[in-house]
């Protein structure tokens, strides 16, 4: 019986394998997959020969939809390492950051915005925010309008805001006294103010939401202090002597809260607190 030799073998040199490859369409990260070569040596074999359109287009689309994925799989939450605690319950503190947030405040898909003229109330987000979820923010202040901008850019603390935002809202109708005056005290620090012009004496608050407004007027109800809504300017009004001196001794400004002596139809053209000036006007209707 005749034997049969097997013919010569041809083995293929790294540069050969390297450029077969890559004319199958094959990328750099799939050639070093495939061979186990070095990067570098590989990618000095095969620069010169680009990838095909069609290929770049698919490699396009793969990157598409892993960066799909991967934001459907974070959404609402942090990246690794950047857990933010999230309280069930309700607290003096967080009623106080939440009501901050829907009054001054944004809430973004993105994170958590405040910002106001008092670095009072700029301090005091930032120190409820350090105490209740541990997080410093961004800061920034815009010297033409005097307004500071306090930021925190977390997707699950926006995520967590929002749903929190809808809950006090409810919530705060049934809640005690205590937790309903520090939802009116943010309410009036941040949108209110004190007003006095000849024989006008007012404590005005102003909000675009007409539901908010209603909610505001319900809360002052169960201090007894009577209230109405004009909803041509989007402000509710509290007038007469008893209904501001009820008004500073269950609720008040907060202490360090200035109006703006800069506006352009201030009256007092000074720096003044907000309760002092309440204090004017509920002393004016002795004199």
């Amino acid at each position: 019986m005749r034997s049969i030799r097997a013919g010569p073998t041809f083995m293929l040199t790294t540069k050969e394998k390297c450029i077969n490859l890559r004319n199958k369409g094959l990328t750099l990260g799939e050639i070093i997959k495939k061979t186990q070569l070095p990067k570098t040596t590989i990618y000095y074999h095969i620069k010169n020969i680009p990838l095909s359109a069609k290929k770049k287009k698919q490699i396009q689309e793969d990157v598409i939809k892993r960066i799909t994925e991967f934001s459907k799989r974070r959404k609402g939450k942090c990246i690794p390492g950047r857990i933010v605690p999230k309280p069930r319950g309700w607290t003096p503190e967080l009623i106080f950051l939440v009501a901050h947030f829907i009054f001054d405040g944004e809430v973004r898909y993105g994170g958590c915005i405040y910002q106001n003229r008092s670095m009072a109330l700029i301090d005091s987000v930032k120190r409820f925010m350090q105490n209740v979820f541990g997080l410093e923010p961004y800061y920034k202040f815009y010297k033409e309008t005097g307004v500071h901008r306090i930021s925190y850019h977390y997707v699950e603390l926006a995520t967590y805001f929002k749903r929190k935002v809808e809950e006090l809202k409810k919530y705060i109708k049934t809640a005690n006294l205590a937790e309903k005056r520090i939802f009116l005290q943010a309410f009036y620090d941040d949108e209110g103010c004190a007003y006095i012009w000849k024989r006008k004496r007012l404590i005005r608050g102003y909000q675009h939401n007409l539901r908010i407004l209603k909610l505001i007027q319900k809360l002052l109800k169960d201090f007894k202090i009577e209230s109405k809504i004009d909803k041509k300017y989007k402000e509710i009004i509290i007038s007469r002597k008893e209904n501001l001196i009820k008004f500073r001794d269950k609720i008040n400004f907060s202490k360090g809260i200035y109006i703006n002596p800069d506006r352009k139809k201030s009256i007092w053209k000074k720096k003044l607190e907000k309760r002092e000036i309440l204090n004017k006007a509920i002393r004016s209707y002795r004199e």
